[in-house]
This record gives C-alpha cells, sequence and structure tokens, in this order.
C-alpha cells in the first residue's frame, strides 16, 4: 500500500478544519476525512499517518484514532499491523453490493420527485452543470465528484436525513471503486450526458420515466467497474 504523504490531500484537510474548532469530536473528523475521500483526495492505500492528519486538522491523537476506528466499521480505513491505518482498496464484490444499495435507495428515492421540493432538483441540477464545466475543462477526477454530488442530490429526493448520511458512506466507499478505472475519462464521460437525462425527466416530476432511466444507467454502471477489477493486473 502507498506509504508516502502527498501534500494535496494533507492540505485540503487543513483547509477543511475550521469547523472542527467548534467542538472538535471524533464524529466530525470522520466526517470531514469520508468527505475528502468521496472527493477523491486522498485515493485506495493512502497511508494516514497520525502525525500527518493530527497535524493538519488540529486534533489530539485520541480523537483522530475513534475516528479511524469509526471510518474502519464502514470500510473506508484498514489497519495493518505494525504498518499503521491506509485508505482502503475496494474488490469486485464490494461493487456488486454497493450497486445493489443503490439501486434500492435511489430507485426509491426518484419516486418521491412528484412531491420534493424544488429546491432538491435545483441542487441536482447544479451538480449536472458541475459536471458538464469539468467534463469541458477535461477535469476527470472532478466529473467522478460531481457525479456522486448528483446521485447524493438523488438520495435527498427522499427527504430522510438518516438515510442521506446512510448512502455518504456508500458513495464514499464507491469513489474507491472508481479508481479501479484505469480510463477515467472513458468511464466517466457517457454519464455526464446521462446525468442531464436523468435531470430532465427528475425536472418534468415524471418518476417513471426517471426510475427506468437509472435502473438501466447502473445496470451500466457496475458492468463497467466489475469489467475494470476483471481486467486489472493480479498481484
Amino acid at each position: 500500500m502507498t506509504t508516502s504523504t502527498p501534500l494535496g490531500w494533507v492540505a485540503a484537510l487543513e483547509r477543511a478544519k475550521d469547523p472542527l474548532r467548534h467542538g472538535s469530536t471524533a464524529e466530525r473528523v470522520a466526517d470531514v476525512l469520508r468527505e475528502q475521500v468521496t472527493d477523491g483526495h486522498i485515493p485506495p492505500g493512502t497511508r494516514l499517518s497520525e502525525e500527518t492528519v493530527g497535524a493538519a486538522l488540529g486534533v489530539s491523537r485520541n480523537t483522530l484514532r475513534e475516528a479511524f476506528r469509526l471510518l474502519s466499521h464502514e470500510r473506508l480505513l484498514v489497519h495493518e499491523l505494525n504498518r499503521g491505518v491506509f485508505v482502503r482498496t475496494a474488490h469486485a464484490e464490494d461493487v456488486v453490493e454497493l450497486y445493489r444499495l443503490r439501486r434500492l435507495v435511489e430507485g426509491a428515492a426518484v419516486r418521491e420527485v412528484a412531491s420534493a421540493p424544488d429546491r432538491a432538483i435545483d441542487e441536482i441540477r447544479r451538480s449536472v452543470e458541475r459536471g458538464e464545466r469539468a467534463a469541458a475543462e477535461r477535469r476527470w477526477p472532478d466529473v467522478a465528484t460531481a457525479d456522486l454530488h448528483f446521485h447524493r442530490g438523488i438520495v435527498r429526493l427522499a427527504g430522510s436525513p438518516r438515510l442521506e448520511a446512510f448512502m455518504d458512506r456508500v458513495h464514499a466507499e464507491l469513489r474507491l471503486a472508481f479508481h479501479a478505472m484505469g480510463d477515467p475519462q472513458r468511464f466517466h464521460a457517457p454519464y455526464v450526458t446521462r446525468n442531464r437525462e436523468l435531470l430532465t425527466a427528475l425536472q418534468a416530476r415524471d418518476a417513471r420515466q426517471a426510475e427506468i432511466h437509472l435502473a438501466v444507467y447502473l445496470g451500466d454502471s457496475e458492468r463497467q467497474l466489475l469489467r475494470a477489477f476483471e481486467d486489472a493486473p493480479r498481484t
């Protein structure tokens, strides 16, 4: 696993630490680290040194260890004896389970679009637009981030903060799986257009069309990811 300390993700942690100054807790530290994983700043295999992360976030070692423990339960981190804590590497079986959850939750969420507030649709639209801008500028990691925010917006159509918190963990683990794609442009580029098509159905409050589109969309995405794991070199 990677043992280097890329300055990019450490700087991102330092920028994210301000909310922690107001009653720092392990849960808040876990939230910051999870968000950094979801946004692609901390890739699989990265070693999270207690000294580096603790200094970047300005938190105690005990708080950090509790946050690591929480994220290990979420399958985002793994502790290796005598080596430290690392961001977990996803496997094909993870993809199958994650997409099963996505079908259940996101499929149910789009069925609530008729009663969803306009602000929820606007949030999804903004994610689509961010993805389109990133694709036009060939910023493919940012396209992946915008895509996950798009799906986070879909979950919010259900109007359940508890469900949103659960799916935030699912999306973070999914981002780890995205790293298996050898050609991120080839994987993410088609979904920029497909996100726009799904948004159109949601803006029309057409739950049936949105649900059909989403089912095909998730099936295609899952198959592509599984092929990437099959094609990956064995170690």
